[in-house]
Parts: structure tokens; sequence; C-alpha cells
């Protein structure tokens, strides 16, 4: 292995040394191995080198790396690294191969057929693929194995053609010629196949190529050809049910369009139902994956003919009775989810006026499907009576269990959509009364039998929630004086209840009458010592504040007595959910009393906070009070009373009184970050709060955001002061000339600490912060523009944004280069935040000044991110970015990104593919067509990423220019 520019020794030995070291259990000498064989593949020398191991080798493991090695060769390297004239030397190789590995081992022949694929996308000049294939290959049976191979993954390798150095309308043609043109040949081809002997007719190989090529060839061509029969004979066979299966299903899903496939879907559709009485029998036979696979040709049929069942729901009714039967037959809950999405586009259509009649034949199978889901809804039985774990102890299928739960709920709701919610709810009062009438009477103080079967409706009832209007007085005053004699004594059915009641606050807020009940049910849940409990109770208390907070306001005194008491026992999560209720009920009340009712709810808080910073002195209790000072920011979002703009605002008042101890706090743990995190989020949502009302605040606020960014270096000082810009800039009018040039001063400062910062530390070091001053940046941008865009900052600014972009963390990057969008626009006609005209043209000539001067250096960093370094989401921004310059200097910008790219690494782009490129963006540029620019700029990074990886020792001339900041 080579160091300090010696070659690397890639003989053949040496390359399979390092391949069995792969499967070393030794790290050390793993990751050597993996460093040797990645610059391997990367070398002309493993043309040769891989070839003669698919010649010689016996290993199954080389023979793997080999021919996985070669694909991507052909893949990334071929027009870099092959000349046209030898291309047909290496197809006559890989055609020799192909023939050797015939028999197999199955996997390397269909790497070796992946090889051939995309060597014939990009060999323009072979015409007759198919016929040179199977010619070569021959007509014995281990050869039609490796034809079949190849005609499946053809059409897939070509659909996935943009990693591919073909130019668009290249591969355009290509796959014209390659597919399109083949394609009745291939269907001939595969008859000629099925029909050469009984074990032809059901391979599995048979109906996966059927399946690749439905992508070309028309459905109507295979439902009226005898290779429809083959399919449904294979369904029959046990070997290839799955693969005939999907085939199956794919040609359904090819007659998505109703109207353009309905003489299809008249051949389709009886053939289909010839498989119901399978359902039956694969049950009885247990034949769990059998019945899997024809539950998903029933549902691939009802998702694609949805619009045509509700058009004739008579026809059409024996394929919803056949799914249906598969719902009520899958005692396991193996296959309904497939079913889920049938009856959710079915719900679609059914509830629209055109279709009132179709709802009307069908609403009994929606009524059956309800019965089936509260059925599949329960927990498994158990023999004990008081055993609550009923999954033996596996957390992972009980998890699974639950959220399959909360999917057939999903389909619960689509079914009442349809039905109504009286009807629906009704069902679940019926199974409510049922349970009761059974087993109520038996039920003790350590347990309830069948308690199954009464927590499902349950569950269906909260699943319905949202669905059930407030104004509902026919089933839900019935069901709801059962619910809170629900046994307490079963944690599944007491959680479940109180779900319930969370659920249906509004509702209860329109019925107060049953209010009482249900909320002395949550409150006295508080004193379980289940952990779950706990959590549902706090959950549905917040939503009982939130919703009833009218209401509960002659209780709000009470209210805090109970939220002192109960506080200190519950979960963190818990603690904020009960604290967002109590706050919203406070925040309900007359704005004359919020100043003594944020005293008397938030002074025993201080309180605890104070005790709290006190003895914080570990990680746990400093992140206790980091947790505790969110408490407070409850009260500051929810209780914004409103006041005359004259008049002082008595919650600014109270919130004067605590800032000297969030201030005391945010000193005290300057260089613990969870608490400046908090406090800043406090200190936010007062501001965004009580908007101007928060003057008085505002100087020592301003004070303290500045000190606390320059100590600790943290971005949510900057997220803080972004509100402060927001909100006092949307809003002029109403603030003085001074305060709107104070807060300027104040932003210009932050921004100076942080190019210092970034002037002594690389970007890598800085991402979290750099996103934080980037998105102030764009409300800077947005409302200041007169004073940023002129000012001495604006231009290390931007040099700033230009070294961010070097990093590999999507949110800073995201933010630097929406920052750079915006500023782009002060440059042209459109600038994001301004509207005076005279300004904008001062402006503007900055701005392109800017551009002309550092233009080249965010051209160069921005194609280096796109092609190497940016994550996948930052793709479409920086592709603005580089259109937005050619938009505002087309011919600097076509000179700069030309530069650019004579900066590549020598090797990674042949100067043909280059030139190309180049010729093609002059020709778009020429004609204004931003469109065929953004094609051109993708395509090119997004085959570039693919083919080249960014090496260890840096991107030499693409690599970023180190920031320096003399202010």
């Amino acid at each position: 292995m080579a160091s300090n520019g010696v070659r690397a020794d890639f003989s053949i030995p040496t390359v399979l040394a390092a391949v069995s070291t792969m499967q070393s259990t030794d790290t050390t000498k793993k990751k050597a191995a993996t460093d040797f064989l990645a610059k391997f593949q990367k070398s002309n020398d493993a043309w040769a080198a891989i070839i003669t191991i698919l010649q010689s080798s016996t290993d199954g493991v080389a023979q793997m790396f080999a021919a996985t090695t070669l694909k991507g060769k052909i893949t990334y390297d071929l027009t870099t690294q092959i000349s046209a004239s030898d291309l047909p030397a290496l197809r006559s190789q890989i055609l020799v191969l192909l023939k050797k590995f015939a028999p197999g081992p199955k996997p390397v022949r269909v790497q070796l057929c992946v090889c051939l694929a995309i060597l014939a996308i990009q060999m323009q000049t072979w015409k007759d693929v198919l016929s040179t294939v199977v010619a070569s290959l021959g007509n014995d049976v281990e050869s039609h194995a490796c034809i079949l191979d190849f005609l499946r993954v053809l059409p897939e390798e070509v659909t996935e053609g943009r990693k591919i150095t073909l130019s668009e309308e290249d591969l355009v043609q290509r796959t014209s010629e390659l597919l399109a043109d083949n394609a009745q040949q291939v269907v001939q081809l595969l008859i000629n196949y099925s029909q050469s002997s009984p074990t032809a007719a059901t391979n599995p190989q048979l109906f996966e190529c059927i399946t690749s090529w439905l992508r070309e060839v028309p459905v109507s061509v295979i439902a009226t050809s005898s290779l429809l029969n083959s399919i449904m004979n294979g369904l029959a066979n046990e070997g290839s049910l799955q693969a005939a299966a999907e085939c199956l299903g794919v040609m359904c899903r090819e007659t998505k369009d109703v109207d353009e496939s309905v003489d299809t879907i008249k051949v389709l559709l009886p053939r289909v139902l010839e498989l119901r009485p399978r359902i039956r029998t694969l049950v009885e036979e247990e034949d769990t994956e059998g019945f899997k696979a024809i539950t998903r040709v029933f549902a691939d049929a009802g998702d694609s003919w949805t619009l045509a069942v509700a058009r004739e729901p008579q026809h059409f009714r024996p394929l919803v009775d056949a799914l249906l039967e598969c719902c009520a037959r899958d005692k396991e809950r193996d296959v309904i989810q497939y079913t889920f999405s049938f009856w959710y586009e079915l719900k679609q259509y059914l509830t629209l006026n055109h279709y009132m009649e179709a709802r009307l034949q069908l609403v009994d199978v929606f009524a059956n499907l309800v019965d089936i889901l509260l059925k599949h809804l329960e927990y498994p039985e158990s023999d004990d009576p008081s055993e609550l774990d009923l999954f033996d102890g596996d957390r992972d299928q009980e998890e699974k269990f639950r959220e399959f739960r909360h999917h057939m709920g999903d389909t619960l709701k689509d079914a009442c959509e349809v039905m109504g919610v009286a009807d629906c709810l009704t069902k679940v009062l019926s199974s409510i009364k049922l349970w009761q009438g059974k087993y109520a009477s038996m039920a003790t103080a350590t347990s309830v039998p069948h308690w199954q079967s009464l927590e499902a409706p349950l569950f269906a009832m909260r699943a319905m929630g949202r669905m059930v209007d407030k104004d509902e007085d026919t089933v839900l005053p019935q069901i709801m004086p059962l619910l809170v004699q629900i046994p307490v004594n079963n944690e599944k059915l007491r959680f479940a209840a109180i779900m319930v009641f969370g659920r249906y606050t509004e509702w209860t807020s329109a019925h107060p009458d049953l209010l009482q009940p249900q909320f002395s049910y949550i409150t006295s849940s508080f004193q379980t010592d289940s952990q779950e409990v706990l959590r549902a109770a706090a959950q549905s208390f917040k939503y009982f504040c939130v919703d009833c907070k009218e209401i509960l306001g002659s209780q709000v005194v009470e209210l805090q007595s109970f939220y002192n008491q109960i506080l200190d026992k519950l979960p963190e999560a818990s603690k904020e959910e009960i604290t967002e209720g109590v706050a919203a009920v406070v925040g309900a009340q007359k704005a004359e009393d919020s100043y003594r009712l944020l005293k008397l709810y938030c002074d025993p808080l201080l309180q605890r906070l104070m005790t709290k910073a006190n003895t914080a002195t570990d990680e746990k209790t400093k992140l206790d009070l980091a947790d505790h000072i969110n408490l407070l920011t409850h009260f500051a979002q929810s209780v914004v009373p409103y006041v005359p703009a004259n008049v002082d605002n008595p919650a600014v008042k109270y919130w004067q009184e605590v800032f000297p101890v969030l201030s005391a706090i945010l000193v005290n743990f300057i260089s613990f970050i969870p608490i400046c995190e908090r406090v800043c989020r406090c200190w936010r949502s007062m501001v965004i709060s009580y908007r101007t009302a928060i003057t008085p605040l505002l100087g020592p606020l301003a004070n303290f955001l500045a000190e606390g960014f320059a100590n600790s270096k943290q971005g949510c000082f900057l997220w803080a002061t972004s509100a402060i810009l927001r909100e006092f800039s949307e809003d002029r009018e109403a603030v003085d000339d001074s305060i709107a040039e104070n807060i300027y001063v104040f932003f210009e400062a932050q921004a100076t600490n942080m190019l210092r910062m970034m002037s002594d530390l690389p970007p890598i070091d800085l991402p979290d912060v750099i996103e934080d001053f980037y998105r102030l940046l764009i409300d800077a941008l947005l409302y200041y523009p007169q004073k940023l865009i002129p000012s001495p900052l604006f231009t290390p600014i931007f040099q700033a944004a230009i070294s961010a972009l070097s990093l590999e963390k999507q949110e800073p990057v995201s933010a630097a280069l929406h920052y750079l969008r915006d500023l782009l626009t002060y440059g042209g006609p459109n600038p994001a935040g301004s509207s005076d005209q005279q300004g904008s043209e001062q402006l503007r000539q900055i701005v392109r000044q800017l551009l002309l001067t550092h233009g080249e250096a965010l051209i160069k960093q921005t194609l280096a991110g796109m092609m190497i370094t940016f994550p996948r989401d930052c793709f479409a921004d920086g592709s603005a970015v580089v259109l937005a310059m050619f938009e505002l200097l087309p011919t600097e910008t076509t000179n700069w990104v030309e530069r650019t790219i004579q900066m590549l690494p020598a090797g990674t782009v042949a100067p043909a593919e280059a030139n190309r490129l180049l010729v093609k963006i002059r020709e778009k540029v020429q004609i204004t067509d931003a469109r065929g620019l953004r094609v051109l700029l993708q395509d090119f990074t997004n085959t570039y990423r693919r083919r080249y990886i960014a090496p260890r020792d840096g991107l030499g001339q693409l690599e970023a220019t180190r920031f320096h900041f003399e202010g």
C-alpha cells in the first residue's frame, strides 16, 4: 500500500489479500484494507485485475468483489479511463464471463448482467443489444437464466440512467433504442420461453422479467397474450407465487388510469377474482406469506380501480368483498395493513355528493369493516385476567402492535366518514354495553375480566375524536357517563379512558354539565404510580385546560393549589403539559387579574428555580434547572393580556420582577448551554408575546444578549436577538425612531462579535452558531437593507457566508444559502424587502460591485459544495444561488464556472465532457434559458458527485479560503 507518492501495489495477489482481510475481525487491518481497496477501485489498473479475478478465481467473495467493482468502473469511470475503440473488447469480455457464470453463483451473474446493461446504455454504437446477448449466451437452460436476468435488469438500469454520464438528449435516445424499440421482441422471447417447458412456465424469473418490462410494454399486450395464463398458473405454484403475485399486482397498478384502461380492466378483473377461493385455503393452511401475496394482489387492484368501484359499485362489489374477507380472516393481523390505502381512497370518493349512490350501496361494507377493526384492535387474550404484559416481555412486538393500532384507527376514521359519526359511535356504545352486560359484575378490586373487549372500543372512540362535532347530542351523552365508571384498577383501561376524555375536550366545552366528572377522573389519576397513566393524565389535563379555559376560570385559584401540589412528582414532559394547561386558564382571565395570577402561579416556580440554582452543581441538577425555566416560558407564551397601547402591560410588570433572577442565573451558568438556551427562549417568548409592550425591558435585555453572546459564543443569543429585530421592525409606527436605531446598533455589535469569532475559528467549530447567525441576517436584510448593505460589515458578512459553505452539515449551509439567495435579489429589479425605488437602485449598485469583486469565490464554493460537500437537501438552494448569479452577471458567471471546472482534480472529468458542458451553458445563457441551465448544472454535479469521492487530504484548489476579519 502506497504512501508519500509511491505507486500502490495493485497486483492481483495484493488485491485478493486485501479482500480476504475484509473478513477479518481486526478493525485496524480491516480499515487499512478498506482504504487500499477504495483506491484500487478508482485506479486504471483495476480494469485488467478484476477481469482476471473473474476469469481465474474460485473464491466467491473475491468474485463478488470483482463483479461489483466492475459495475462501479463501468458506471463512473468508463468515459474517463476507457477509449471508445476499446469498448467492443470490454463487451466481449463481459459476455464471455456471463457465459462462464451462467450456472451461478446467481449474485455474481446478476452483477455481470448489470455491468452489461450499463455498458449497453453508454455504448451508443451498439444497436443490436438483444440479439447479440441472446446469440452469445446460447440456448441451453443455464443460458436461459442468464438471459432472463439480463432482460430483467436492463429496464431498471436504463430507468436509473441519470447516474450515467450521458447528456439528457442522448439518454432519451438510448432509452428509446434499448427499451421501446425492443419491447415487442422481448414479449415474444418471453412467450416462447414460457411455452418451452412446464418448468419454464412457472419460473419466478419469468414473472420478474415481465414485471420489469411492464414499465415499457403496454399492460394490454401482456393481458391479451398467453403470458397472463402463465402468471395465473404461477399463482397456483408455491415456488412462484410471490413473483407471480407481484407481477399481477404491477399489471393492476399499470391500469390506474381507468378511463384509458377500460378494456384491460375487463380482462383483469375476472382473473383477479378467480383468486378469492385461495384466501380461505391459504388461511387454513397457515401459509402466511401466500396470504400476504394474494392480499397484495387484491389491494393493488383495489387501489388502482377505486374510481371504477365508485362509478360501478355493483360490478366491482366482488372485489370489495374479497378485500373485506382478507381483513376478516386476518386473525394474526398480517395482511390488513395492505388494504388501508384502498379504504382511504374509496372513502375519498364516497364522501363526494357525486358518488352518493355508491355510498349507499357500499355503506354496509364499511359497517362490517368497523366490526372487524374493533376486533383487531383488541390486545391479545391471556389466561390470567389481571395480566397486562401480553407480549411476553417483547417490547418491540408491543410497540409494533401499538403503532399498528394507530394505522387501524386511521382506517376506522375513514369508515366513520362514510357511515356517519353517530353510527360509528353507536357501535362503540354497543360494544361497551355488551362488555358491561357480560363481565362488569365479575370485576373485582384486582381483576377485570376480558378487559381487552372493553379497551378496544375505547381506543376506537379515541381515534374518532377529531371527527365528532361539538353539537353531537345523541350518542356521546350516553357514552360519557359510562366512561367515568371505567374500573381504575386496570392500568390499560384507565389509560384508555383518560385518553378518550382528552380527545373530546372540545365537545365537553360545549357540554359543560359533563365536564366535572371527567375532570375529576383525570385529576384523581395523578395519584397513581403508573408512569403511563401519569403521562396520559397530564396530556388530557392540558387539553381540558386549553379547550375549557373559560369554564375552568372559576376554579383558577383552586387549580393553582392542585398544580403546586402535584408538580414535583411528575416526569419532565408531564410538568410541561400541565403547566401549559394552567397557563392557558390563567391567560383566559381578565387583563386586570393577570399580574395577581402570575404572582400566584409563578412565584412558587420562581422560588423552586432559585433553590435549584443554588444547588445545581452537576450536569443532572443543571439540566433540571434548565427544564424548570421552561415552565416560566409557558406562562410568558400564554398569559398575554390585551391592554391599550398607552397602558402598561400588567404581565410585563410581573416579568420585570422575574428578569433579575433569570439574568443572575444566566451569568452564573453562562458556560452551560442548555441553561443559556432556556433563558434565551424565555426572553424570546416575552418579546414575541408582548411585542412593543416589552420596551421597558428592552435595554437590559439587549445588554444581556450582547454580553451573553460575547462570553458564551452560543447561537441562542442570536436567536433571541432575531426576535427583537423582527418585532420592533414590523411595527415601526409604534416604535420610537431612537429605539429602532438602537436595535440596529445592537445587531451590529452582535454581528461584529460573530465575524471575529468566525475569523478566529474554522466553520467546522461553529456550525450551530453559523446557522443562527445567518437566520438573524435574513431578518436584518429584510428589515434594515438600507443600513446593512452600505455598512462596512456587509462585505465581510458575505465572505463569511462563502466560508460557511464549506461545511457538510445541512442546517448552517442551508441558512447561509438562504441569506445569499435573499442578498442576490438586491442586485436585481425585485429585491426581497425594499419598495423604495431610489434606495433600491443605490443598493443594487453596491450589491453588483460586491459580486463583481467576490462573485468568483461564491461560484467556486457553491459548485464545490454541489459536486462534493453539500448535504443532499442543500442542492436546490445551491443551484438557485448559481442561477441568480447567471441572471445578474451572465458573462462573468460563465467564466467563473469554467475556471472552477478547470480546478477539478485531474482525471475526474474528461476534457470532452467539460467542454460539452461549457458549450451548452453558453447556449443556455445566450437564450436566457434558466430551466435549461438548472438541468445542466444538476445533471453535471449529480454525476460528478456519484463518481468522485472527496480526498482525505482536502479539495485542492477547491478548498475554501479561510475567512479573515479585521474589524
